[in-house]
């Protein structure tokens, strides 16, 4: 292929793999950052310690915390609609049609999502303490569906074909439309799964405690698992960005001195 030193290729590869390198190595800082200001954040359950904290502080308020635990309906839970014996406190489900249309233009039959139908709906909910059968410290959850963290579970997806007769594939055709298939999924936040919420602490009356978006504007997060794990996540994160970085930056480095190796090869020739 002649000369490497001159090889597009060569220089192409040595260049991105540096330029991936910086990427990754600026990804990384990032995400070190943010597990300093993670690791920042006080982590609660919902215990006698926590009550404690709360009725020692000002105005009986945490600014921002975590609190991790189990979710407990603080009422009637609601039943999946798909999945026997599956009950939670919120519960999306979504119906979505697809269909095709006939474009006189292309002459083709062009796929289209239709008549999104979705349905939302919340019980009262609180944190208990992992282990606790029976607590008389719990943290109430409010307004979750203005947290962000998919935090919700897929307990159901299935999607049907539609069956067509002749009469339906004649009609279909000449109004230029036809359905394909309906899809149809349930989201639940379950009753007994592991939640670790990002906000505001308040306690109230001296017992109530709840959970809620803080007012300074910082993110009012659910994650769907507990605390360790969620930082484990994180960790896992910087880590695969870091070898990224050093695996990038090696390979440009290779690359770079094969072309100098090259080069002083080639001049030594000369000078001979």
């Amino acid at each position: 292929m002649g000369d490497s030193s001159l090889n597009p290729v060569v220089w192409l590869g040595m260049g991105s793999s540096f330029a991936f390198s910086g990427l990754f190595y600026h990804l990384y800082r990032e995400k070190k950052k943010e597990l300093i200001k993670l690791k920042e954040i006080p982590i609660f359950q919902p215990d006698e310690h926590l009550l404690k904290v709360l009725n020692a502080s000002p105005h009986k308020r945490l600014q921002y915390v975590a609190v991790e635990g189990v979710v407990h309906a603080d009422g009637e839970p609601l039943t999946s609609k798909f999945v026997p014996r599956c009950q939670g406190v919120i519960q999306k489900v979504v119906q979505l049609e697809h269909w095709k249309y006939w474009n006189n233009i292309t002459r083709t039959w062009n796929s289209r999502t239709t008549n999104q139908k979705e349905s939302s709906h919340t019980v009262p909910f609180s944190l208990v303490q992992p282990g606790s059968y029976i607590s008389q410290v719990y943290v109430k959850v409010q307004d979750p569906l203005e947290a962000s963290g998919g935090y919700m579970e897929v307990v159901h997806s299935k999607a049907r074909r539609a069956q067509e007769s002749l009469v339906d594939v004649v009609v279909q055709g000449l109004r230029g439309e036809k359905p394909m298939a309906m899809e149809e999924s349930e989201e639940m936040l379950r009753v007994g799964s592991s939640l670790t919420g990002f906000g505001e602490v308040v306690l109230e009356g001296g017992q109530v405690i709840r959970l809620q978006a803080p007012q300074d504007g910082r993110s009012y997060v659910l994650v769907p698992s507990d605390y360790r794990s969620f930082m484990d996540r994180h960790e896992a994160s910087a880590t695969m960005w870091k070898a990224l970085t050093a695996v990038t930056g090696l390979t440009g480095a290779s690359l770079l001195a094969c072309v100098v190796s090259s080069f002083l090869g080639k001049r030594d020739d000369r000078s001979r």
